[in-house]
């Protein structure tokens, strides 16, 4: 009698774990943007979202190291929404963000998009980050968020095409 067909192993990092852990520490907790793990899992089962990992060389993270910067988007009809990025403190100002903008362009290219969103709080300071990539402001929406003390803030919708 034939044994059943392994099960294949179960991946040795889970991605959303690597997300969490770099969300957890890379958003300030004044603002309210980091999502819940609820929040990703429910975005990555939604089939137009994709993501990116990095490690602090801006390669895709190998299982023993640690994850130093993401991103996550999803694609609509030619248009592709970045909804987060990103990069744990202790490896800012190493052009991570810049290769994680790459990757979300190309990727969000790749699946036919020729624009890419975004949306952030006034005050952002990923905003020179965003403006070096070339995106450039196209709205806004007066007192859109709410500060953890209670302070109503912009939110500041750029585009850019994905080419």
């Amino acid at each position: 009698m034939t044994p059943p067909p392994a099960l294949p192993p179960a991946p040795a990092h889970d991605d959303i774990d690597r997300i969490m852990a770099v969300m957890a520490v890379a958003f300030d907790p004044e603002y309210g943007e980091a999502w819940s793990r609820r929040q990703v899992e429910d975005a990555m089962l939604f089939g137009a979202c994709h993501y990116g990992l990095i490690n602090d060389r801006g390669l895709p993270p190998q299982p023993e190291e640690p994850t130093a910067g993401f991103y996550l988007a999803r694609n609509g009809y030619e248009e592709a929404e970045l909804l987060l990025l990103g990069v744990a403190p202790e490896f800012r100002r190493r052009g991570l963000g810049q290769i994680l903008l790459e990757r979300f362009a190309q990727v969000s290219s790749d699946l036919g998009a020729n624009r890419l969103l975004l949306e952030m709080r006034r005050g952002n300071p990923a905003e020179i980050l965003y403006r070096n990539f070339g995106f450039e402001q196209i709205g806004e929406r007066p007192n859109y968020y709410r500060s953890a003390n209670g302070n109503r803030l912009d939110a500041l919708t750029f585009s850019r095409s994905a080419f």
